[in-house]
């Protein structure tokens, strides 16, 4: 077969490269512009000459920052990208030095040593450019920041306090937003955290910090603040002043499954929703629910506190219905990534099963003949909210159910240690706290953690951890049941590469 080239009369020959001799060691190389092959080349220049082997970098044991000169102090986690990052800074080189690559060396907590092994690259002789890594040693200083330093001066010395407060008479709120706080690390920046009657109090030793924990409230619950300012002390010399600056968080007094009146104009604004309705969620926004007809409406802070109102009865006041029949109406319904479904069931209060009621209810997906279910008494309750009183000829049902009762389920984990726990703040608790009831308070944090366990949406947003004080045995007896609501994938939180790490270590040194 012929070439192409030959068929069209042309011949394009191929371009070889040649090889020379090395001027040093004679070896057979490619030619480059300093004729030296490259261990001759890296045996006769070093381009790491010159840059800095050891640097000292300040750090502060209180607060885990280190020091950017001249006066920025910024967090960053041993082997982070952040901490990287800094180190890279840190480092004076010349313009005609390249970082290519960066990656830490493995030392020893304690050793207070930080080892960066850098590889460059610099043009050497005659415009070769030769690569080549280096370990740079970083030595942490230690030096407390100004904050910690005022902080170990006097606790007391803060400069912003943040008052957050809900007037309900139960800490429900208070444990959910606790929870959130810890998973965001909001308040990893507060010099103290107190437990108050009603609420919690944060203190700050910047403004900023202060300011930017007060819109992370705004951010995940309902809620209006104002502040304030105080003089502390002026130098009319240099007309310098200092304040001290107070926060206050007010949180609505609406709560997840409380059974509300609206108000006419609040009803009207809605588009005549109501006016009884549950209330389902509260994040930014509280989401409202009509069990007789499945509307839902989102109410946020602006308009919840442009017309403010309270619930008519609380999760306080639930009682305990037994389901005798149930007769669903129509096909289930998505709203708010929950399904509904209406149904009229016949109930009865498990305290008096002789009187029986039938009511409308919009968990027809859930009830069956023979369950029990948390509702609120409208029969046999009372109610004294003015907002009633502005509709005429309003009649209430005898009962509003609000969830299915889990009681059976948690009679088979009754005695058990759960799989998993929460974490909890420090916090100093007032004279005031000290007082209350520290059984009433241990009792909802329970209902808390059932919570917990029965909605899936509402665990969305909290960490889990593995409680290690699980005994075997217990662990082996439910291995085979599926009555552990939290599954596997929610402890994930609670793996710690500590571990890891020595075990690794472990098989180096092996």
């Amino acid at each position: 077969m012929v070439p192409e080239e030959l068929a069209s009369g042309m011949f394009i020959p191929q371009q070889t490269i040649g090889s020379v001799l090395c001027c040093m060691c004679g070896v057979p190389m490619q030619p480059n512009a300093a004729n030296m092959c490259i261990k001759c080349l890296r045996s006769h220049v070093d381009i790491t000459e010159g840059l800095q082997k050891h640097v000292t970098i300040l750090h502060c044991p209180e607060c885990g920052c280190y020091l950017q000169p001249p006066k920025t102090w910024i967090k960053a986690e041993l082997e982070s990208n952040d901490l990287l990052l800094f180190c890279l800074k840190r480092l004076k080189k010349p313009n005609t030095v390249r970082v290519v690559h960066a990656e830490f060396i493995w030392t020893e907590p304690h050793s207070k040593r930080i080892k960066v092994r850098v590889r460059i690259q610099k043009e050497a002789l005659h415009g070769a450019i030769l690569e080549q890594p280096y370990v740079v040693e970083f030595t942490q200083q230690e030096h407390m920041c100004d904050p910690c330093t005022r902080v170990q001066a006097n606790p007391d010395q803060w400069v912003a306090a943040v008052q957050v407060r809900q007037h309900v008479p139960h800490r429900r709120t208070f444990f959910f937003l606790e929870q959130l706080i810890l998973k965001h690390s909001a308040a990893e920046r507060a010099i103290n955290i107190k437990e108050m009657d009603q609420g919690i109090d944060f203190f700050f030793g910047n403004r900023s910090h202060a300011v930017k924990f007060v819109e992370f409230l705004g951010s995940v619950v309902p809620c209006k603040s104002r502040n304030d300012k105080q003089l502390v002390s002026h130098d009319s010399k240099s007309n310098n002043y200092n304040y001290k600056y107070t926060f206050s968080v007010e949180i609505c007094p609406i709560c997840r499954e409380d059974l509300i009146c609206l108000p006419p104009k609040v009803s009207n604004s809605l588009g005549n929703l109501g006016p009884l309705v549950l209330c389902m969620k509260v994040s930014d926004s509280i989401f409202l629910l009509d069990p007789v007809t499945l509307r839902s409406a989102y109410m946020d802070a602006n308009q919840y506190w442009r017309l403010p109102f309270k619930p008519l009865l609380t999760s306080r006041q639930l009682v305990e219905y037994l389901v005798f029949n149930v007769e669903v109406e129509g096909p289930k319904a998505t709203i708010g990534k929950k399904d509904y479904a209406l149904a009229y069931a016949e109930v009865a209060r498990v305290s008096d099963i002789g009187r029986t009621f039938i009511v409308r209810t919009h968990l027809g997906h859930l009830l069956e003949p023979g369950h029990t279910a948390l509702g609120y008494d409208l029969y046999a309750s009372n109610s004294n909210d003015p907002e009633v009183d502005k509709y005429r000829g309003l009649v209430f049902p005898e009962a509003i159910l609000i969830k299915r009762s889990h009681e059976e389920e948690r009679k088979k984990m009754r005695g058990k240690t759960r799989a998993w726990k929460l974490k909890n703040m420090k916090m100093e608790v007032d004279d005031s706290v000290k007082r209350v009831d520290e059984e009433k308070k241990n009792t909802e944090y329970e209902e808390f953690l059932r919570d917990l366990e029965v909605d899936p949406e509402l665990r969305f947003n909290i960490s889990f951890y593995r409680n290690k004080e699980r005994q075997p045995s217990e662990m082996a007896s439910t291995d085979g049941d599926n009555d552990e609501p939290v599954e596997l994938e929610d402890l994930l939180a609670e793996l710690k590469l500590k571990e890891d790490e020595e075990e690794d270590s472990d098989d180096m040194t092996g």
